[in-house]
């Protein structure tokens, strides 16, 4: 046989496969949507999106492949068919903090899939309101980078919102220079988020050291005004210079290669046990000495793990503190239920945000 007789072949064996996953997809379609016919019979006000299913369903996923394809990328397109079949029972509407292009956007889409309706917001406090007022059915924002810390912003919404942590996405950060000139020597002037800036200060100080450096309020803004002038350019990632029409002048400028920033997923219900869990707590201290020490002794009399822990003012008096902390396990583990109800017991303060999974993508 030929190499084209072979190639032939290959070809109608592909085309053959094909046909039968697009007949499994659409199979699995219809069982997703008989999912909603059952449902909606028995409750109308029915709650189809299920965080602690599809984590589970995307580790069993990883965890049974067996390539060629990579568990990562497998894990991806069963992401998007899962989003495509919810949106037949229910189409999702995510606030995100915008403006269009931003990495918060790209969060969402990694957690959610594309069959979503993703809904710029201009801060933080507005993704939550959005949410709190149920125009949307879940928000995403950012609470931590590698490189620069917490969003303290993030963190001081949960002390008055009623919202749940119902996830969480990490996501590996990757700043590229963009605009319109290749000739990086015409530079006077880059935009980009303060963080960014700051994220990429070793590289603009060795390429591009007598260029002013512009802070704006998100990098998709930047990628905006980049466009605006062949003598600026923007700091954003790769959404940014698809929206914008813009080149892409120097990938990966970012200082630390593993630079990631973990988002949460807020929403009004909380989230049953999927198996691999973290549970996220706002909790004060009594007024005593030690009182730190003995407020978290529960944790370690349980042996649950404290992942983080991070100070913020309480806003009800000079000097006073809340902690914000995230223990791995699920509120209704029994050793974390043990934990948390001697925790309660010991703490000035004590608010459960969220029992969810952990990051699978």
């Amino acid at each position: 046989m030929s190499d084209e007789e072979q190639l032939a072949d290959i070809r109608n064996r592909i085309d053959a496969i094909d046909q039968q996953i697009q007949d499994l997809l659409n199979a699995r379609a219809e069982a997703a949507q008989e999912v909603a016919r059952i449902k909606l019979a028995s409750d109308p006000d029915a709650v189809f999106y299920r965080p602690e299913r599809e984590a589970q369903v995307l580790r069993t996923v990883k965890e049974r492949n067996k390539g060629p394809l990579d568990a990562e990328s497998v894990a991806l397109l069963f992401r998007e068919i899962m989003s495509a079949c919810l949106a037949l029972e229910l189409p999702l509407r995510i606030a995100y903090l915008g403006p269009a292009g931003t990495f918060t956007q790209a969060a969402a889409h990694k957690h959610f899939g594309h069959a979503v309706e993703t809904v710029s917001m201009a801060a933080i406090s507005d993704v939550f309101q959005e949410v709190e007022s149920g125009s949307c059915h879940y928000g995403v924002v950012p609470v931590e980078n590698s490189s620069e810390g917490v969003v303290s912003h993030t963190l001081d919404m949960f002390l008055n919102s009623p919202l749940k942590i119902c996830g969480e996405v990490t996501l590996r950060i990757h700043h590229n220079l963009l605009g319109s000139n290749p000739d990086l020597s015409s530079l006077k002037a880059v935009y980009s988020h303060q963080q960014s800036l700051a994220q990429c200060r070793a590289w603009l100080d060795r390429h591009l050291p007598f260029v002013e450096r512009i802070p704006v309020g998100s990098n998709a803004e930047a990628a905006k005004r980049a466009t605006e002038s062949d003598d600026t350019a923007a700091i954003a990632g790769n959404m940014a210079a698809e929206l914008y029409g813009l080149r892409l002048l120097a990938p990966n400028i970012e200082d630390d290669p593993g630079n990631t920033t973990r988002f949460l997923v807020v929403g009004r219900q909380s989230v049953p046990a999927s198996g691999d869990d973290k549970t996220s707590l706002l909790l004060s201290t009594r007024n005593e000495a030690g009182g730190l020490h003995q407020l978290l002794g529960p944790l370690a009399e349980h042996g649950i793990s404290m992942t983080r822990i991070e100070s913020r003012p309480s806003r009800r008096g000079n000097w006073d503190y809340v902690f914000f902390v995230d223990i791995n396990g699920h509120r209704d583990d029994a050793e974390v239920a043990s934990a948390l109800q001697a925790l309660q017991a010991r703490a000035g303060m004590y608010k459960e945000l969220g029992s969810y999974p952990r990051a699978v993508l």
